[in-house]
């Protein structure tokens, strides 16, 4: 797996390549759904200008993807001072979620029912733990940043390159400094929705790996566009009693409302 320093700038796509095979047109495709999972809300233009391709291009692929379901229309203002209409931001919708995850979500959700009719609830809980203590392990070596907010860029990157399109933002007049850890792609998203568990554990885990109290302001399986979790940038110890927040909703006061 790439380590924290993998570079995420896209690759610019030749434009001439939309007026070629359908197999190019489908690669261009999926990578307009990928960006709009990891930058969304995201309006054409701002997606143009990471492909390097023309926006008239860029929005023939949108009306694609929106007119299959994999991405609907995000209403956040215009895009700058101007008068007009507000610019159209595009999320990525459950079935483009869905499309991303690939065929497998069905098989796990099975497993994982089949764990809780054996097990109980209690096994679910275990099982999470045991696969975000095998997350811990693996992601926590390749954290060398001390300042905490350069910690939470590392973090990002080491799940981006686990698919989950992952990027930190920062958050303006916080009453404590704070950046917000959001991911646009979960893959086990289907999951998810039925076995909270995950989520939670998930949360657990970066409170332990960003050394500092988090709360989760939205997921993807409650039913927001991104999963997103407040992360302080002033340290502040996990201990038992301080564990992540949960999100009890799907959108939270920030990120997760907009």
């Amino acid at each position: 797996m790439p380590t924290s320093t993998t570079d995420r700038t896209p690759a610019r796509v030749d434009p001439r390549l939309l007026d070629g095979a359908p197999e190019a047109d489908g690669t261009t495709r999926r990578r307009v759904l990928e960006l709009v999972a990891g930058e969304g809300p995201v309006t054409a233009g701002e997606l143009a200008d990471r492909l390097g391709l023309t926006s008239a291009a860029v929005r023939r692929h949108l009306a694609c993807l929106e007119e299959d379901g994999t991405i609907a229309v995000h209403e956040a203002g215009p895009s700058s001072g101007r008068r007009g209409r507000p610019a159209r931001r595009y999320v990525v919708s459950a079935r483009g979620q869905s499309d991303l995850a690939g065929g497998y979500s069905e098989l796990a959700a099975q497993v994982m029912r089949y764990l809780r009719e054996i097990g109980g609830t209690d096994a679910v809980a275990r099982f999470a733990a045991d696969r975000y203590d095998a997350v811990v392990a693996r992601y926590a070596p390749r954290l060398t940043a001390s300042d905490p907010q350069e910690r939470a860029a590392q973090l990002a990157d080491l799940l981006s390159a686990d698919g989950y399109a992952a990027s930190v933002r920062p958050v303006s007049g916080p009453l404590l400094p704070t950046v917000q850890l959001c991911q646009g792609h979960c893959p086990v998203q289907h999951v998810a929705e039925e076995f909270s568990e995950l989520c939670e554990a998930e949360a657990r885990a970066f409170s332990e790996l960003l050394g500092t109290h988090v709360q989760r302001l939205a997921t993807i399986a409650g039913g927001a566009h991104a999963c997103v979790t407040n992360v302080p940038i002033v340290s502040t110890p996990t201990s038992p009693q301080n564990l992540p927040t949960p999100a009890h909703r799907t959108r939270g006061t920030q990120e997760g409302t907009r």
